[in-house]
């Protein structure tokens, strides 16, 4: 009896298996049907998703997926765009390329304390010997090579030639998105196993997973429940169906976290929010608080070009998937319509009314224009005496005094691109900070 009690106490101790794992649905591999679950069984309110559809529509939206625990809630589709269309993830793929040097890793193919001359061979950028070596797989994964990310024409920030990769600072001493340099870890993968980057994508991932897509000219096609199914595989924290396909848990918990201190919000090469601070592409600046104020903390996400996005929430169970046109802010990668999404949809999920639904993240700090083209006005905080204007290098370019109401800061005859606003008390410190898109 007290073996079978000893037992029984050895048994309770046992951490139970994650429930979220136990809850996932995964559709078959190599067929088309797909479970589903209505978004009213989840206590969504129509209104809201409405509005939210609405939306999408008004902002070039092509298609719109979201899984709940593996199940289609939501699919949606405008124009002649189609369930079984094809659209480019733009950037999103880099999220993609991140799992595939997991497994390569994983498969005993290379290690991220590897030189990228390793593979590639010496000559591969224009940087001095000496410096080249230094940039490792890894400074790859977080855009920490110190590449220059804008070289001179006709090199751009995606050029892979040597000659357009230069030497800008040592690696790991400098956050940068550039994609020229990670593009080249296609290259390594390519010369690591042998095979060309479709073929080792389709059988060490896309196979597996029932992922149809294909690589051309270094970006990634697919349709949408493509995306929705690599955004569950991640969900899944790289498992399909009860099996492991990126086993090495060290490699994905790196991967969906801080990488480096330069840029807390991103991880290798996904954008994570609920940080403390962030870097957007272009700039050099640290903006305050999280990436998506409006979206749930432990949000990972596959970012590209015009907003091509693929959301993954754990503490949800959800996959969340975006391909169409800009939806009108010209950025890589992030934009404000991360933020406009998920405002219209946490109302919709929450059944609450749109305006109560962002009020958490509507905070006092507020500019209009913005994009601007001449001058901005800045709203009230309490405790501001000025404010200042900093470009993408951190250099202060305006500086005014805090008016008692709003504030009108001039910004003609500064050049377009991306700024930053803070406001500031008598002591200097930073109380508020907004980005500023400059035409």
């Amino acid at each position: 009896m007290k073996h079978v009690l000893l037992l029984l106490l050895l048994l309770l101790a046992l951490p139970a298996p994650p429930a979220r794992a136990q809850q996932l649905y995964f559709p078959p591999v190599g067929a088309g049907t797909w479970a589903s679950t209505s978004p009213q069984s989840l206590g969504w309110c129509q209104p809201q998703l409405d509005s939210l559809y609405s939306f999408l529509g008004r902002k070039n939206t092509k298609s719109f997926v979201v899984l709940k625990d593996g199940r289609i809630v939501l699919e949606r589709y405008y124009g002649t765009f189609t369930q079984d269309s094809i659209w480019y993830w733009a950037s999103a793929g880099k999220s993609l390329t991140a799992t595939l040097v997991g497994l390569a890793r994983q498969d005993g193919l290379l290690s991220l304390t590897d030189t990228t001359s390793r593979t590639l061979g010496r000559g591969w950028t224009s940087a001095p010997a000496a410096k080249e070596r230094l940039i490792t797989l890894r400074h790859q994964l977080t855009m920490t090579t110190g590449l220059d990310d804008t070289p001179p024409p006709p090199c751009d920030n995606e050029s892979t030639a040597a000659g357009c990769l230069l030497y800008r600072a040592d690696a790991g001493t400098r956050w940068a998105y550039h994609t020229g340099a990670y593009r080249l870890l296609q290259n390594v993968l390519a010369n690591a196993s042998g095979l060309t980057i479709n073929q080792y994508t389709n059988q060490r991932l896309a196979s597996r997973i029932g992922m149809s897509g294909a690589w051309a000219n270094d970006v990634y096609y697919s349709r949408a429940r493509d995306m929705a199914r690599f955004g569950l595989l991640i969900l899944a924290r790289g498992t399909w169906n009860g099996t492991a396909i990126l086993r090495d848990t060290a490699y994905f918990r790196q991967m969906t976290t801080p990488s480096q201190t330069l840029n807390r919000s991103y991880g290798y090469l996904w954008w994570l929010n609920g940080q403390s601070s962030y870097r957007v592409p272009t700039s050099q600046v640290t903006f305050p608080g999280p990436l998506m104020p409006t979206a749930p903390n432990d949000l990972i996400a596959a970012l590209g070009k015009n907003d091509q996005k693929i959301y993954v929430v754990p503490s949800l169970g959800l996959v969340v998937v975006r391909q169409g046109k800009s939806a009108g802010n010209l950025q890589l990668a992030l934009s404000s319509f991360d933020t406009e999404l998920w405002r219209y949809l946490m109302a919709a999920m929450q059944c609450r009314p749109l305006a109560v639904a962002g009020a958490a993240a509507q905070v006092a700090a507020r500019l209009y224009p913005n994009p601007a083209t001449e001058q901005i006005t800045a709203s009230a905080v309490s405790g501001t005496k000025r404010l200042r204007l900093l470009d993408a290098t951190g250099r202060v370019v305006r500086e005014a005094v805090a008016a008692t109401g709003e504030t009108v800061v001039p910004v003609v005859g500064l050049p377009g691109g991306l700024y930053l606003v803070q406001w500031l008390n008598s002591e200097g410190r930073v109380l508020a900070g907004r980005r500023l898109q400059k035409q």
